[in-house]
């Protein structure tokens, strides 16, 4: 049952990178500027990040199943949307309708993860689900630039919904949803009480800090891989859109491995926060770096580095549920994945708006787009060591 639900996070990631592969074919057909360009992918991360809201709510109340599988077709439809778009309009609306369809993958497989598996291994297969889900940026890495380069980006769209289909029958097919063990019933909380509760979350302090950094280190890697690579290679280097999807490819497949290999490392509750802040410095040190990297061979050498490094976004998901009690557990989760894709839709944007600075006071758009990121993360880094730390997390054991 994981594993169908994670064939649905698949094409959530592979619709949220494909960007960097269509980019080109976009810019010939619809004449987008950088900002645009960072507006078309940043449209899917907003309308993901504000839709968990809503779909945090339905997966507690409908469960996992039946919000999933009326989520989905919406994704679909904007799929196809997408692959018959006659205008630039046409084509965010599809990113709209994609962005919300696909808002309860991932949350719904923690979910699952969280109620049928134990405490002690959270980590590890919240890693694993985040590895098998990269299965989905393989595919937008070669094989889509291939589809792209040779019948356009339109089919690629158009093979993602048809991918879209196959994920929702499978989901409909074999997903039921098993009683929790030791659940007793509880009476059913109204929508609006529901919001207040998840409101709630957001009076908590220690939310903040988590929020924040949450907003951060996730955007800052898809920012990276789902936008700027291909543009990056091709007009900094030279590269071929097939060599921008190869190397595409070869940084999906490190993602696919580096989740579930810090699932494994993790050095416990006390210990973990200490690794995501120095984690997420050195994250913004590698994109200050990439600034300045006008070497074709080591810049694709360092994001392969930083793609190792990328792993380390399945602790915050650690972190952000053993700073809550079980209760409130699923609201926090769903809270921090809504930032994450919030934080994605904002960074894409904002680094569209830099990149059409830079060009029209004669700087290089990337080096620019770079620093931006890097100057992001390390601020945000530095607001989750002096924010407040959950009582859960600092309180003896």
């Amino acid at each position: 049952m994981l594993l169908a639900l994670l064939s649905g996070f698949a094409l959530s990631q592979a619709y949220r990178t494909t960007a960097s592969i269509v980019a080109q074919g976009l810019q010939a057909d619809f004449g987008l500027g950088a900002s645009s360009l960072g507006a078309f992918a940043g449209l899917f991360g907003l309308s993901f990040g504000i839709a968990q809201l809503l779909m945090g709510i339905g997966l507690d109340r409908y469960g996992l199943r039946r919000t999933v599988l009326a989520a989905a077709p919406l994704g679909i439809a904007g799929a196809a949307l997408s692959a018959l778009a006659p205008s630039h309009g046409w084509l965010m609306a599809g990113q709209v309708l994609i962005g919300v369809g696909y808002s309860p993958a991932f949350v719904a497989c923690t979910l699952f993860i969280a109620r049928y598996f134990s405490v002690e291994r959270f980590a590890f297969y919240s890693g694993m689900s985040m590895g098998v889900g990269s299965l989905g940026l393989i595919f937008t890495g070669t094989p889509l630039a291939w589809v792209v380069q040779h019948w356009g980006w339109r089919t690629g769209f158009g093979l993602l919904a048809v991918l879209s289909v196959l994920s929702w029958v499978l989901i409909f097919a074999l997903v039921h949803e098993p009683a929790a063990p030791d659940a007793a019933p509880t009476p059913q909380e109204s929508w609006g009480q529901s919001l207040a509760r998840f409101a709630e979350l957001l009076t908590v302090p220690h939310t903040w800090g988590i929020v924040v950094l949450g907003m951060s280190c996730y955007a800052a890697f898809l920012t990276l891989r789902g936008l700027w690579l291909g543009p990056l290679l091709t007009n900094r280097f030279g590269f071929s859109l097939l060599d921008s999807g190869n190397v595409a490819l070869a940084l999906s497949l490190i993602a696919v491995f580096t989740p579930a290999a810090f699932g494994r490392m993790d050095p416990g509750t006390r210990r973990r926060r200490a690794w995501i802040g120095n984690a997420s410095l050195l994250m913004a040190s590698l994109f200050a770096l990439l600034a300045f990297l006008h070497h074709g061979a080591a810049t694709v050498a360092l994001i392969f580095l930083m793609g190792l490094l990328s792993g380390y976004g399945v602790l915050q998901y650690s972190d952000a549920r053993a700073s809550y009690p079980a209760e409130m557990t699923g609201r926090a989760l769903s809270l921090y994945t809504m930032s994450m894709f919030l934080g994605v839709a904002l960074m894409q944007s904002v680094t569209g708006l830099v990149a059409a600075w830079a060009g029209a006071w004669g700087i290089e758009p990337y080096r620019m787009v770079c620093l931006a990121i890097a100057a992001w993360l390390a601020l945000a880094s530095l607001a989750f060591r002096l924010l407040p730390v959950s009582p859960l997390i600092t309180q003896p054991r």
